[in-house]
Order: structure tokens, then C-alpha cells, then sequence
């Protein structure tokens, strides 16, 4: 909750932002790419103090949303192999895949363990000398080098018996495609204060250079995001396109340069697939070859899969056009009723930072006008 000076501010920030949305000829549609943006805003109440001309899109910047039902599918069939245990963040254990999700599998005898960092499992791979143990990287350019740095100290060790299935992504690729996408229609972002603690500005200059949008890196208190709006609309109000920084406490335009070189030295570029986007050439991140002994992939091969489970069995789920902006949590006719945190048909739904559950956590009262 805000205390009475931020609140303060708050007022301040909206009548400024009322002004200038006075002035507006056309809505302006603003996607939050983060995750914890959107938690930010539903928490804050933001969307409904925000004037009827700004529209705030949640985007793909959830990671555990936007990694790919194949992806889960080829952890569960990792993870029921003999001798390997599967190391996972918690967030992942009950994202669907087509043949179910992590949580079902270790119900079912899979070899499934949550950590809560890296080094932790690093610290199983050294516990369990007789166990392979992988680690199911996921998330975008912050976590990667959390990871990288875990692939340091098993080489350094010559711990052989721990390794990486990368599942990374990396986030400018991503908004390149919505914006190429005729369906989606974004003026503006509000972008992953984490994400450019590490990347800087530089990767996002695309979005005003080439496509004339705004782009603010911004914090996650709700006057970050307020002041980032109001940023917004100056760039509309002087029709000057820039990628600024609110976030200066935190963000530096170069980034985090020994971060950026662990990006740089540990992995390579590869395309990855998106729940919801698709095929993005180039926003996947593999593990270098020089460190192939503790790339997964080339150690294991996840068999395919000879189960499906029937489509018409399952609730309807917009995840994919959540993750793209085009639709709210509110559109889809599984939110709140089939689709719940304890009965998640999608993975939006499924992790804390989900555009769904958000919505379903911050916002009850239009529950039950639903």
C-alpha cells in the first residue's frame, strides 16, 4: 500500500497524466512487457485510475508463460529417464504441457526436485554424485547469467555430473515481432526494468528508431509506472521518440557489462519457440559449445512424444493472445470459472507474475460481475 506522501505523488502523477491525454487525437494503447509490472499495476489499481484513452496490454515478459508446452513436454519426458533429477524452479511445476505438467509427473515417479537457485542445484549435482542432475534453465537476460555462472563453477569443480537445459529467451527479438504483427496494436511500451539492469537501452532502440514508439525502462513502484506514462505521453505530445529511463536508480544505458559478458561467453544465439508468439528467429539462448559438457541437450535425448492429450478435453485458454496484448484475462471464458491458481488451465494463470493471475488476485470484484 502506498503511504501518504506516495500517495500524494500518486495524484500528482495522474492529473498530469489527464492533461496530457486531454490533448490526445486517439487512444494510446501501452504494453508492460514485465511480469512484475503487470502485478504492479493490479495491485495498484492502475488500470482504473488511468483515463479512458489509455489502455494498459500486459506482454510476454513472464517467462514461465511464454515457455512453449513442447518445452514442458521434453522436461517430463527428461525427468522420467533412470538416473537423472530434474531441477527446477517452483514456478514451473504446474505449467501444462500437452501431457500434463511437472507437478503430475513427480506424482507419478519422475525424479523432480525445486531449488530455489542455481547454486543450489549445483549443490545437489554435488550431493548426488551418482545422479545426473539438470537444471531447467529458463527466464530471460536477468536469470541467464545466474546460470552461466552456475556452468563457471561445475567446469571450475569438474562437476560432471550437472548441466543446463536451456531454456532462455531474450526479450528485444519478442517486441519486434508484435510490432511487425498487423493484428497488435501497441503505440508504447513500458519496458522490463529488470531486463535492461543488465542489457542497458541499446537493444530496445529499435522501437523508436525504426517503428517511431515510445519506450520507457521503468520501475515497479506504482509512481515508477505512473512517471513512465506520463513520459509516454510527452514523447506523443512533442512527437519525439526515445528509449528513456525512468529507472535511473537501477538502469544505466550500457547496462551491466561483467553480466553482458557472461551472456556473451556462455551462450549463443539460437531461435526459440514462444507459447503464444511462435518461432522467434534469434531470442533463444543456447549454452556455447565450449561448455557443451554441461549442455543437457547434447548429453540426453528427450524421447518424442507418443501421447497427446485430447484437445476437446480441455477448457478454452487465451493465454497466447494475453501474452500478445490482443485479448484481457477478462475475454477468456476459462478465467475465473475453469481456469483458477488452483485449477490453472493456462500459464498465465500458473505463475505469480501471469497476467491472469494477476487479474484474478488484484481485481475480485469483476469476478463476480463474470
Amino acid at each position: 500500500m502506498l503511504n501518504a506522501q506516495d500517495t500524494d505523488k500518486a495524484r500528482e502523477w495522474l492529473q498530469k497524466i489527464e492533461q496530457l491525454a486531454a490533448e490526445l487525437d486517439h487512444p494510446v494503447n501501452i504494453m508492460e512487457v514485465c511480469g512484475t509490472h503487470t502485478v504492479a499495476i493490479a495491485q495498484n489499481g492502475l488500470r482504473e485510475l488511468l483515463p479512458a484513452s489509455l489502455r494498459l496490454l500486459s506482454g510476454p515478459g513472464c517467462p514461465v508463460c511464454v515457455t512453449d508446452e513442447a518445452d514442458i513436454d521434453a522436461l517430463i519426458r527428461l525427468a522420467q529417464q533412470p538416473g537423472i533429477t530434474l531441477a527446477t524452479f517452483g514456478d514451473l511445476m504446474r505449467v501444462p504441457g500437452e501431457e500434463g505438467s511437472l507437478q503430475e509427473a513427480k506424482a507419478g515417479g519422475a525424479n523432480i526436485k525445486v531449488v530455489y537457485s542455481t547454486l543450489d542445484a549445483v549443490a545437489l549435482a554435488q550431493a548426488q554424485p551418482e545422479q545426473q542432475v539438470v537444471f531447467a534453465g529458463i527466464g530471460f537476460e536477468t536469470t541467464a547469467p545466474t546460470v552461466a555462472v552456475s556452468i563457471e563453477m561445475a567446469a571450475r569443480q569438474g562437476l560432471r555430473n550437472y548441466s543446463v537445459w536451456s531454456l532462455h529467451k531474450t526479450v528485444p527479438p519478442a517486441l519486434r515481432v508484435l510490432l511487425e504483427d498487423p493484428e497488435v496494436q501497441i503505440d508504447a511500451f513500458i519496458n522490463p526494468g529488470h531486463v535492461c539492469t543488465i542489457l542497458g537501452t541499446e537493444p530496445f532502440q529499435f522501437i523508436a528508431g525504426e517503428y517511431q514508439k515510445p519506450c520507457v525502462v521503468t520501475g515497479f513502484e506504482a509512481n515508477d509506472i505512473l512517471e513512465a506514462i506520463w513520459m509516454i505521453l510527452e514523447q506523443h505530445r512533442l512527437r519525439q521518440w526515445a528509449v528513456a529511463i525512468q529507472y535511473r536508480r537501477a538502469v544505466q544505458a550500457a547496462g551491466n557489462p561483467v553480466a553482458i559478458s557472461y551472456l556473451q561467453n556462455f551462450f549463443v544465439v539460437q531461435d526459440a519457440n514462444w507459447r503464444g508468439l511462435g518461432i522467434i528467429p534469434g531470442s533463444g539462448l543456447e549454452i556455447a559449445p565450449a561448455y557443451a559438457d554441461w549442455n543437457a541437450r547434447m548429453r540426453f535425448v528427450s524421447p518424442l512424444s507418443t501421447r497427446r492429450r485430447p484437445s476437446e478435453s480441455r477448457p478454452p485458454c487465451l493465454c497466447g493472445a494475453i501474452l500478445k496484448g490482443l485479448k484481457t484475462p477478462l475475454e477468456c471464458p476459462s478465467f475465473g470459472r475453469n481456469c483458477t491458481p488452483l485449477r490453472p488451465v493456462g500459464p498465465c494463470m500458473v505463475s505469480q507474475e501471469g497476467a491472469c493471475a494477476a487479474y484474478y488476485r488484484y481485481q475480485p470484484a469483476q469476478l463476480e460481475t463474470r
